[in-house]
């Protein structure tokens, strides 16, 4: 009971102080190019809100006030999951039981007896959360078997706050940690996740799924995973909200791993106030003594770190925001982290040690191979799980990578952890700085199976392996293609960056619903 207060007097604490930043409707022609046919926009519901664009603030005033109920709200999201998904191909299967679990929500509602923000409101689960009930994968045939038989703790609490769980979305295979050429967002249970603002390009990431329902407003908010860039990229790739949270204030229990060392689920969602109300929740209102009340860039120091190899369209995009934060009373200062060198050097090694560890124990729980090597064999055995890319060079390499008891081993995550610290923290102490900023993603490539992805991006690289919070919010656009903004703060100051990305997201109200075109050149931005 004291766990639940917490957590609902914290979202209140957040609602507090970002409600001012909450995105605006921006009205966008529906043409969608020729080719695919533009789907229902987000207001076409009946429901008498924009999906689109509407806040859990909003909805939970509605369900208030007897206008709305969780049922009619889940119905919706399933319709659109039904009309729209067969062209993106983000939602694997949804819950049968969701609209039991709506109608549970709307009696609390009739009684007064709501939960906290969450109560009512439909989420989607990145596949590799275990789910009591629901088939729970991570992409793989290997897991397609018996579901888990217990939820994860992320899941246990947002069943608590009266979330209603809506499904499981897509993911690349195995979070991206399979193959050396792998190609995002393409599964072998769920195939290929398409990008809603144009269908050939990439929507980045591991939890490819989860961004991009969100952007095609398939749920209200949605569950990522990250362990470098797994939250923020595919958030930047398609135009939403993404919180990679502190290392250790989510719970990892039941989630499938790569490394406890980075690893942590987050919220996704179409604006920072949902993005923190679901933070709140999964992380049981452990940062409510860090949110804050004072909103608005004024006075805020900001780190521009440009990143130039993303291309000059993409440092097109940071110009303007850097001078939209700036109209608003930001001080806006160029940065460069230090060690990035270094720390590309030795994370992989570092992770292929600990998704070894990490991998064995998971699947010593779940029905199906007992270990890295009997994964290993199942996939050389079913030739379903080849036909995107073939390799499974990091299963192979992690299976002979030296013990997380090795002397070797134990120095490089040390060093690790030191670095990516000190590059954050020197960085924020030398220029005096609120957080750091840079591009969250280049534009999104074209999916493409034989050559993988091209997703050098080094952004996330620092807070991901700090296990510090990080932030993306949508910056622009360049041709179709949004551009994130990503942010990245000190260690446990979560609240203090959701505050500072509701105003950034306020600024630069760069938000706009995807066409779903079938193809787009690349040319300036804006």
């Amino acid at each position: 009971m004291r766990k639940r207060s917490l957590a609902t007097l914290s979202a209140a604490l957040v609602v507090g102080s970002l409600c001012a930043g909450a995105p605006q409707p921006r009205a966008e022609a529906a043409d969608s190019g020729g080719g695919v046919p533009a789907p229902p926009a987000g207001s076409a519901t009946g429901l008498g809100v924009d999906l689109d664009t509407v806040t859990i603030p909003e909805l939970q005033a509605r369900m208030a006030g007897g206008s709305l109920t969780s049922s009619a709200l889940t119905s919706a999201y399933l319709r659109r999951i039904k009309t729209i998904d067969p062209t993106i191909h983000a939602v694997l299967r949804t819950d049968p039981t969701a609209l039991r679990q709506a109608a549970t929500s709307d009696v609390r509602h009739r009684h007064g007896a709501t939960r906290g923000p969450l109560d009512g409101i439909p989420v989607l689960l990145k596949d590799n959360v275990n789910t009591r009930g629901l088939p729970t994968t991570a992409g793989s045939l290997a897991l397609a078997g018996s579901p888990p038989d217990t939820d994860a703790a992320l899941v246990k609490r947002l069943r608590e706050a009266g979330a209603v769980i809506l499904g499981k979305t897509n993911l690349s295979e195995w979070a991206n940690f399979r193959a050396a050429k792998p190609t995002s967002g393409w599964s072998a249970v769920g195939g290929q996740t398409n990008n809603p603002y144009v269908l050939d390009r990439n929507p980045c990431g591991s939890s490819a799924g989860s961004g991009a329902a969100l952007a095609a407003s398939l749920a209200q908010v949605a569950i990522g995973t990250e362990t470098d860039g797994s939250i923020v990229c595919p958030a930047g790739m398609n135009g939403v909200v993404g919180h990679k949270p502190s290392l250790g204030l989510v719970s990892q229990d039941g989630v499938v791993p790569i490394s406890a060392e980075q690893d942590t689920a987050g919220p996704m969602a179409r604006n920072v106030i949902d993005t923190a109300l679901t933070f709140s929740v999964l992380s049981g209102g452990r940062s409510e003594g860090k949110l804050t009340s004072r909103g608005g860039l004024r006075g805020k120091r900001i780190g521009l770190w440009r990143l130039p190899s993303l291309g000059p369209e993409v440092d097109a995009v940071m110009t303007r925001t850097a001078k939209r934060l700036r109209t608003a009373g930001a001080e806006v200062v160029e940065v460069t982290p230090p060690y990035q060198q270094r720390l590309a050097e030795l994370e992989f090694p570092a992770l292929l040690s600990e998704f070894h560890r990490d991998i064995d124990a998971y699947l010593a729980t779940r029905e199906g191979p007992r270990d890295l090597a009997e994964l290993i064999e199942f996939d050389r055995a079913h030739p379903g799980e080849r036909t995107c890319f073939a390799g499974q060079e990091l299963f192979e390499q992690a299976l002979a990578a030296p013990a997380t008891t090795d002397p070797e081993y134990r120095a490089r995550r040390a060093e690790l952890k030191d670095l990516s610290r000190r590059s954050i923290d020197e960085t924020m102490a030398t220029h005096h700085l609120d957080a750091i900023a840079s591009p969250t993603n280049p534009p999104a490539w074209t999916t493409d199976c034989a050559r993988g992805d091209n997703d050098v991006i080094p952004s996330s690289t620092p807070a991901a392996v700090a296990g510090y919070p990080s932030l993306s919010v949508p910056a622009g656009f360049v041709d179709e293609l949004p551009v994130g903004l990503l942010l990245m703060g000190g260690d446990r100051e979560d609240g203090e960056l959701l505050s500072l990305g509701a105003a950034a997201e306020r600024r630069l109200h760069a938000w706009r619903a995807p066409r779903y075109l079938p193809s787009v050149g690349t040319g300036a931005s804006r």
